[in-house]
């Protein structure tokens, strides 16, 4: 056992001290406050270290089956099952993990992330669809008065460097979901920060959802005031 010869204070608001309490209280021992925070801190530190491949004896005899009948069948894949299968029978699960990166990753779509890039596409979507249904005089004075391209009034998407992690949802809503088809087949490369861009001009455009929702279409004016709102 380490010994524990640090002490420091910590102050916590009465919410997280409640969850502490309860989470606590369900332990067998009941630990006290500070053991507590002790162990709950070593629980995440453990959680958020590399975490080695794990498979039970099920997962491993099913695995098994499966490499089988992949054999049997001669079906092709990028998965090869002679190698999991010697994977597994000689217990080396890293091999899997080097092997096959694309599976074992270990990344999670950020659920805040995931519900701003559909607030995005929706956005751009309502742009697009406006301005391509206004007048020729409308997209003359959208060309003159909105700080954007007025030749061009598509959604440029994410920077790929900076961004990725919104670009590759869109992609993946667009192309697997089949969702915002009006995008399908665009890179979604801006080259460029875009994100705090979309948020100035999302502060624009929500309001607007109520009137868009029982079928409208953005007008000129409001075209140009969320295309303006990107800009510093």
């Amino acid at each position: 056992m380490r010994q524990k010869t640090e002490r420091f204070e910590m102050r916590l608001d009465q919410g997280t001290l409640d969850q502490m309490d309860k989470w606590r209280s369900s332990q067998a021992d009941i630990p006290s406050r500070a053991e507590a925070v002790r162990r709950l801190i070593e629980q995440g530190l453990s959680a958020t270290s590399k975490e080695r491949l794990k498979m039970s004896d099920g997962e491993k005899l099913l695995t098994l089956m499966l490499c089988d009948i992949f054999k049997h069948q001669k079906i092709k894949s990028d998965i090869d099952p002679a190698f999991v299968e010697s994977a597994i029978y000689g217990g080396h699960y890293w091999a899997l993990k080097w092997k096959y990166p694309g599976i074992f990753h270990g990344h999670e779509d950020n659920s805040d992330t995931h519900k701003e890039v559909l607030d995005i596409l929706h956005m751009w979507s309502c742009i697009e669809r406006g301005y391509r249904n206004l007048s020729k005089t409308d997209k003359l004075r959208v060309a003159k008065d909105a700080a954007h391209d007025a030749q061009d009034v598509n959604f440029p998407g994410f920077d790929g460097n900076n961004e990725s992690e919104h670009r590759s949802i869109a992609l993946f809503i667009i192309k697997n979901l089949e969702g915002y088809p009006k995008f399908k087949g665009r890179d979604l490369n801006s080259h460029w920060p875009s994100i705090a861009t979309y948020k100035r001009m999302l502060r624009v455009f929500q309001p607007l959802l109520p009137n868009l929702k029982m079928g409208g279409d953005l007008n000129a004016g409001q075209i140009i005031e969320i295309l303006n709102a990107g800009k510093h």
